[in-house]
């Protein structure tokens, strides 16, 4: 894979996931109740296929750093490890919802009844997501694969998710900001996530152009 075919990938792929992302979380916020197990089953089978996305995307921009510049493959794999570990905790996640949704007789918000999924969702995911971004700022800082504002936001994505990483001491209310399983904790983060993300992958994609062909000389004019 050459650096335009890495950079369209992960551009591609990066929108998908976003676009996905986006859908997926108004749904959290129709019902004021248990959702009826159509509403849960759908915004986590959106999730699932958008969280395959993102694997493309982060294993195509380990290629993309690795292209651009070898020295710093490095940090294009601690890119790729951390979004693979929260790719992985977040399908998780939602396995055990799905799972508990489908075996209840009656509707239930997972959010809630599945105590599994609290810190997995929250805390772990906020502090795999706060070393991707670091580690993704970093690469694009050094290797200039990007423009510059992309370094800066990851590394400010990153500060507000560590931020959220001590939330599993203040309780599981969905209703609440700052919860373990809190809507900011959780939806806000993953809200703010997908935009950035869509931005992120649009620059990637836009990025993808072929390089200028040089002119050929002109013939020398003999007298």
């Amino acid at each position: 894979m050459n650096e335009m075919s890495a950079r369209r990938l992960a551009g591609g792929a990066g929108i998908a996931a976003a676009v996905l992302l986006i859908v997926e979380v108004p749904l959290y916020f129709i019902y004021s109740g248990p959702p009826p197990d159509a509403n849960v089953l759908s915004r986590l089978l959106i999730g699932i296929v958008a969280l395959a996305f993102l694997l493309v995307f982060v294993t195509a921009f380990r290629e993309l750093v690795k292209r651009v510049n070898p020295a710093y493959e490095w940090a294009g794999s601690m890119a790729f490890t951390a979004g693979l570990v929260y790719t992985t905790i977040t399908l998780v996640s939602s396995g055990l919802e799905a799972g508990a949704v489908i075996a209840a007789d009656h509707p239930i918000d997972p959010t809630i009844d599945v105590s599994g999924t609290y810190i997995l969702y929250g805390s772990i995911s906020r502090l795999m997501l706060a070393f991707f971004l670091t580690a993704l700022g970093f690469v694009v800082s050094r290797t200039e694969l990007l423009p510059r504002w992309t370094s800066r936001s990851a590394y400010v994505l990153a500060g507000i998710n560590l931020a959220f990483v001590p939330s599993l001491f203040f309780g599981n209310s969905p209703a609440n900001f700052y919860a373990a399983n809190g809507w900011g904790t959780t939806a806000l983060m993953g809200a703010i996530l997908s935009y950035w993300l869509l931005a992120l992958s649009i620059s990637t994609y836009r990025s993808a152009k072929a390089p200028a062909v040089s002119a050929a000389p002109a013939p020398a004019v003999r007298n």
